[in-house]
């Protein structure tokens, strides 16, 4: 796979939540939870399901810093 995002993620997904266009992909990386939202026709493209492995690719031209 080549793509110009710099961060990209492998993981596996431990649930899909599926809404009546869009659905929600938590994908474990390492521990700590990612999730997408992406349309149920992706998620059918994909052939994405509970398991299997995916990569989390996250293109920002932003990112914020927050404390308490």
């Amino acid at each position: 796979m080549k793509i110009s995002a710099r961060n990209i993620l492998k993981g596996t997904i431990t649930e899909i939540v599926k809404g009546a266009t869009t659905s929600h992909v938590r994908i474990d990386i390492g521990g700590a939870v990612v999730t997408a939202s992406i349309t149920n026709e992706a998620v059918a493209d994909l052939k994405l399901e509970k398991g299997k492995q995916a990569y989390a690719v996250v293109k920002a031209s932003d990112v914020m810093v927050g404390i308490d």
